[in-house]
């Protein structure tokens, strides 16, 4: 019951809104005046919690089978309502949604020395390498795989990390297809660049670089995907627009940024060969979630299992040294892998 009665109403006025609304009540305290603003972590939980609920929604309609995302409520630890909990939500075949996952989690512990030394490494000085210091996260994780070939699988997070005294917010969305369609990256890049550019010029060049970079499998020498945008260890302190926001507003733009591009191709017709080809490159998926992404192997140092390992693909091929045919559509998406693109001019 204790997880239940976290789960609570969310305030979903605007954030300007609400932060207005705020500094109206405590117009009449001086220390409230003379006070920076600092990070609501309780707030970002209830919004995480409220755009998760809404994901859930959506992708249930768009889905169109009728089947309902299974809600898992876990806690950390049912001794010490404080630890942490989550809800682990996960749809399985549906009409569109192979297998689709939306998770929310909010724990606080004490970093491990691990855990430690791979922020610190990032250049946090505030993290002491030994380990030791209290945390506190809260995160909304999405990936959902589609049965069509056509449709590329979408993966985004928002999330905020609070240590030292210090908060940090980190998030994005990317796109991993299968086959390439150039107007679909195209629109998914030009929506996300229409986000960024409401907070600042250029925003989107700068996390669309980090994207490409972050999404890399250097043992295969190519991209996980086409991209889109990615963001770490941003505090508000260091930019000069309100992170706050644009993290939030991220979440909010996930299902849309995708929405139309899987409600067109999910009637595309498609063959056995191009199913088999599906499967591969969900093992290079794969491959760079176990090997490379720093989410997961923070989640395998002390997580929750089941939900660290709910973004791999339901079905998977690995075959010996395949070899795409030069000029075929598998070979134009091999090359785009490993030469990203300008995707917002391109023509």
């Amino acid at each position: 019951m204790q997880v239940l009665n976290r789960f609570r109403t969310y305030d979903h006025r605007p954030l300007r809104c609400r932060r207005a609304a705020a500094r109206v009540e405590a117009v009449s305290s001086p220390a409230a005046k003379a006070a920076p603003e600092e990070v609501d972590f309780e707030d970002f939980t209830k919004y995480i919690v409220a755009t998760q609920e809404s994901i859930l929604q959506m992708a249930e309609q768009m889905d169109g089978s009728g089947k309902k995302f299974i809600r898992d409520k876990w806690e950390r630890d049912p001794d010490n309502p404080n630890a942490g909990y989550g809800m682990t939500c996960v749809l399985e075949g549906g009409d569109l949604l192979e297998k689709a996952a939306a998770n929310v989690t909010v724990v606080r512990g004490v970093l491990t020395p691990t855990r430690a030394q791979a922020m610190s490494g990032r250049g946090r000085s505030e993290i002491d390498p030994e380990g030791g210091q209290p945390y506190a996260a809260a995160a909304l994780s999405l990936v959902f795989h589609c049965a069509h070939p056509m449709v590329p699988t979408l993966r985004a997070d928002v999330r905020l990390f609070q240590v030292a005294g210090q908060s940090w917010f980190g998030g994005g969305c990317d796109l991993t297809p299968y086959y390439l369609i150039e107007k679909d990256a195209k629109s998914f890049h030009q929506f996300w660049k229409g986000i960024c550019d409401k907070y600042k010029d250029g925003l989107y060049e700068q996390k669309k670089e980090v994207c490409d970079k972050y999404f890399y499998i250097p043992a295969r020498k190519e991209h996980r995907g086409i991209g889109g945008i990615f963001f770490d260890d941003m505090s508000q302190g260091e930019v000069d627009f309100d992170v706050d926001a644009f993290t939030r507003e991220v979440g909010e733009g996930i299902l849309p940024s995708w929405l139309d591009i899987a409600q067109t191709n999910r009637h595309l017709p498609f063959t056995e060969e191009q199913k088999n080809w599906q499967l591969v490159r969900r093992g290079r998926y794969l491959e760079f979630n176990l090997l490379y992404d720093r989410g997961v192997k923070f989640g395998l140092d002390g997580g929750r299992m089941e939900s660290i390992m709910v973004s791999a693909p339901p079905v998977i091929a690995w075959k010996y040294n395949v070899m795409t045919e030069e000029g075929s559509e598998e070979a134009k998406l091999v090359e785009v892998l490993r030469n990203p693109v300008d995707w917002v001019s391109w023509a």
